[in-house]
């Protein structure tokens, strides 16, 4: 009879654990739908592993940006808990803590590893077990219940991850909105002069910026600029930088002016975290002459007269220091069928398959050759030059190009 007895009492602490395990699964798998907090799961791993396991010590580590976070404890310190990292990161399965194994982890009886293809997410070192009665089926149960918090805590920092990735692919759209109304949709092409554009941005966002101004049927401005820096940043300093050159080229008569209140400007907004490399040209159609300052741009290429020369006079470039040293302007006499090729650095850091680059030797020649097309058909020409160098190779940057011609 006592006999039976025992066997009667064993199967009901069996189905006493059982239901104690069903319960506690539903408890955490609703909390998890209900979206708790990522502290929320762990307080509730501590209260199942002490109150319903009988665990007296633990440790949880879970991974977070490739490095290993100390998430839950019970009578351990978070904060000495990091040496332990280095000695259980070598177990990809269930392991029983054993006397020969390094001291520092002899207080504690298992390592549950939680591993997601092939990939490591989370440790729980357990300790204490007060009930060895189906002690295999308890680790079992603990075992499974450490996967269920980890991979929610996991589903949790990912689903957080694609929340901020859209936020940013929205803000990176609304971006590239905003910088393609920045740049001049088409140019005027009229019986004094002509303007055309290639714009290529690396990513949505490019730091380079292209703006053409008129002031009268015979005077008129284009400017070329390289931003530093990409993305959003990039863009918003675009849109400050093309509205202040929007408002100063009317306020400020001269360029040497225009140049300094520019800078000052940008300084302003930039603190010299950013700078700008800026070339702007002012060309008067009925005195053919050019006005042009160069701020560390790459040199425009001018054929004036059949003459190859290129544009450098002019500062240092924009937003970089609070006043610029020395501002030159310089004025070109032009001659009829002049034309002015400007372009950022990505043109000519452009690669090819063998590594070689656009250079400037190459920019030159083609600009001899093609300096009797129209600035529409020598951009077409351009591009056509440009995809047969890089063969199947990416942009490794922005690129712009403006090309005037003056007739």
């Amino acid at each position: 009879m006592s006999r039976e007895l025992a066997i009667l009492e064993k199967l009901e602490k069996e189905l006493n654990l059982k239901q104690l395990q069903i319960k506690s699964l539903l408890t955490i798998t609703q909390a998890i739908n209900d979206n708790i907090s990522a502290e929320g799961l762990y307080n509730m791993y501590k209260s199942f592993l002490s109150w319903e396991m009988e665990i007296d010590k633990m440790v949880l580590f879970i991974k977070v940006d490739e490095k290993w976070k100390c998430a839950a404890t019970i009578n351990a310190s978070k904060e000495n808990s990091g040496v332990l990292v280095p000695k259980i990161i070598k177990y990809k399965r269930l392991h029983t803590i054993k006397d020969e194994d390094e001291e520092i982890l002899t207080d504690f009886d298992i390592i549950i590893p939680v591993f997601h293809k092939e990939q490591p997410l989370a440790y729980a070192i357990i300790g204490g077990i007060r009930e060895k009665s189906d002690l295999y089926n308890r680790i079992q149960f603990i075992t499974t219940i450490t996967n269920i918090i980890a991979v929610a805590i996991e589903n949790k920092r990912l689903f957080k991850q694609q929340i901020e990735q859209e936020r940013l692919k929205r803000e990176i759209q609304l971006a590239s909105e905003v910088q393609q109304m920045l740049i001049p949709e088409s140019f005027p092409c009229c019986e004094e002069y002509a303007l055309s554009k290639i714009y290529k941005p690396h990513f949505n966002i490019g730091g380079d910026y292209i703006d053409f101004i008129s002031f009268d049927k015979n005077r008129f401005a284009f400017c070329i600029a390289d931003i530093s820096g990409k993305g959003v940043a990039a863009a918003l300093l675009m849109a400050n930088f093309q509205a202040i050159i929007q408002t100063f080229i009317y306020q400020y008569r001269d360029l040497e002016t225009f140049i300094f209140a520019l800078n000052q400007a940008v300084y302003r907004i930039t603190k010299a975290d950013k700078y700008i490399t800026f070339f702007i040209a002012e060309i008067d159609t009925r005195k053919m002459e050019l006005k042009y300052i160069n701020a560390g741009h790459y040199p425009p290429v001018l054929i004036n007269g059949g003459k190859l020369r290129r544009l450098e006079e002019g500062t240092t470039v924009i937003g970089a220091f609070e006043k610029l040293p020395v501002i030159k302007e310089e004025i070109v006499p032009i001659k009829k069928d002049a034309l002015i090729l400007s372009f950022t650095d990505g043109l000519a850091d452009l690669r090819n398959e063998e590594g070689d680059f656009f250079e400037d030797k190459k920019i030159e020649n083609f600009v001899l050759n093609n300096s009797n097309k129209t600035p529409v058909e020598f951009n077409e020409e351009l591009m056509s030059e440009i995809n047969i160098f890089k063969g199947d190779q990416e942009y490794s940057d922005d690129i712009a190009v403006l090309t005037c011609k003056v007739f």
